[in-house]
């Protein structure tokens, strides 16, 4: 008996996280071409991980409910883009397809939710793509997410990552690959026996798992401030964001500040140029 109370003792607390990008990984067009800042090819790629505080079954029937009631508003429903959704087996909410009257619905949901986003931003920097990430998007992707992840290794929880899917970059391989660059970059801070997490990738997409649209939406808010100095959605749910990082911005590395929190603030100024090859 004093066993099996043992046993249950040390079973780890479950938390739950859940992950979504903006922008893209392209760097290269035909012949090999940079094609970074041209036309529908993002400055910049980010991840946000998200924690929501709230009871999650009760979050994720909120924003079902939510889904359907853009489904059934014929105001809305007859968007094309929401349209193709429902025909193609449900609406879900996706910032960069939806319409304004759609975005506000959600960022009014989103602003009610006791719920935080840590996001790392990635520049398109080409000499760093050649030579930390070998011109490989999914090396690129997981040097992202290996930043998210190595201060999440020491609370002794079993962390489950609810991860939008990507294609090769959300391989079991190269998930792996970035929480051993995770673990590599923590033990420089923690010994090994501090590194208790377990961590487990859950591979969903937005209409498997619901509350992946709302981090979609608020990696999406963050997004347009860097890639169009556009401040707007950012600033409606600003206090739910508690970090974002510039991780290339090696200029603002002295002090930590590409390290966006309230005593630093995202503004305007956060805006990319484009790369020069």
């Amino acid at each position: 008996m004093l066993e099996k109370q043992k046993q249950v003792n040390t079973k780890k607390i479950i938390s739950h996280r859940f992950l979504d990008e903006s922008g893209d990984t392209t760097f290269f067009g035909k012949s090999k071409t940079f094609i970074v800042g041209q036309e529908g090819i993002s400055l910049s790629f980010s991840i946000g991980m998200l924690k929501i505080n709230d009871d999650l079954r009760k979050v994720r029937q909120q924003v079902q409910l939510l889904q359907q009631q853009v489904e059934n508003d014929e105001y809305l429903n007859v968007i094309p883009s929401i349209q193709k959704k429902i025909n193609a087996g449900g609406f879900f909410f996706h910032a960069t397809d939806d319409p304004p009257e759609v975005r506000q619905l959600m960022y009014k949901f989103i602003k009610t939710l006791d719920c935080s986003l840590e996001m790392v931003v990635g520049r398109k920097i080409l000499g760093l793509y050649s030579l930390k990430h070998n011109n490989r998007e999914t090396e690129f992707y997981a040097d992202l997410l290996s930043h998210l992840l190595k201060n999440k290794l020491t609370s002794g929880q079993k962390l489950v990552l609810n991860i939008s899917h990507r294609s090769n970059s959300t391989s079991n391989k190269n998930l792996q690959a970035a929480l051993d660059k995770a673990k590599k970059r923590a033990g420089k801070r923690y010994d090994s026996s501090d590194l208790t997490s377990e961590v487990v990738f859950n591979i969903q997409n937005h209409r498997t798992e619901p509350l992946l649209n709302i981090a979609d939406y608020m990696c999406w808010s963050v997004q347009r401030v860097f890639e169009r100095g556009e401040m707007r959605y950012h600033n409606y749910i600003k206090d739910k964001i508690s970090v974002v990082v510039d991780i290339y911005d090696s200029k603002n590395y002295k002090g930590s500040k590409n390290y966006y929190r309230k005593n630093n603030p995202l503004s305007p100024k956060n805006r990319l140029s484009p790369p020069s090859s």
